[in-house]
């Protein structure tokens, strides 16, 4: 048997430090320290290159329990749903109304700051409700 190796979570996207700061936010993450010898992420960024500022950003669980996640600047936009995506699990161990109401409280939260509220999945014989979402580029990700 192998050993568990650590994962990181990379998202493509259009504005890195954007995307990066709304899953802080999401999931109660931290942005790392600058590097040495910077003060601030901005004076970092303004020490590249053009073409290498905003190319990319991480946030971390500050527990250190939760994957790394990563994001890089690509040039093509978003065109279909992802292939993949992550639930945040806000409903757990909770049914019927009560898991309901939590999931669009926390939805209404994540819209205030800048996720989209796309559709209420209602429980069936085989699954719970969870609520569908987009973050600020569009990438989905379920409310569970």
């Amino acid at each position: 048997m192998g050993s568990v190796r650590q994962v990181q979570i990379t998202f493509d996207c259009a504005s890195p430090e954007r995307v990066a700061r709304f899953w802080c936010e999401v999931l109660g993450y931290v942005v790392p320290p600058p590097p040495d010898g910077f003060a601030t992420w901005d004076e970092f960024t303004r020490s590249l290159p053009p073409e290498k500022q905003d190319a990319g950003f991480v946030c971390s669980d500050p527990t250190g329990v939760g994957p790394r996640m990563y994001f890089q600047r690509v040039p093509e936009g978003k065109v279909v749903k992802n292939r993949v995506h992550l639930d945040v699990r806000v409903g757990t161990g909770l049914a019927g109304e009560e898991r309901v109401a939590v999931l669009e409280a926390e939805g209404a939260r994540l819209v205030a700051l800048g996720a989209v509220r796309q559709q209420l999945l209602v429980a069936d014989e085989e699954n719970e409700s969870c609520l569908v979402m987009q973050d600020v580029e569009g990438n989905e990700f379920c409310l569970d």
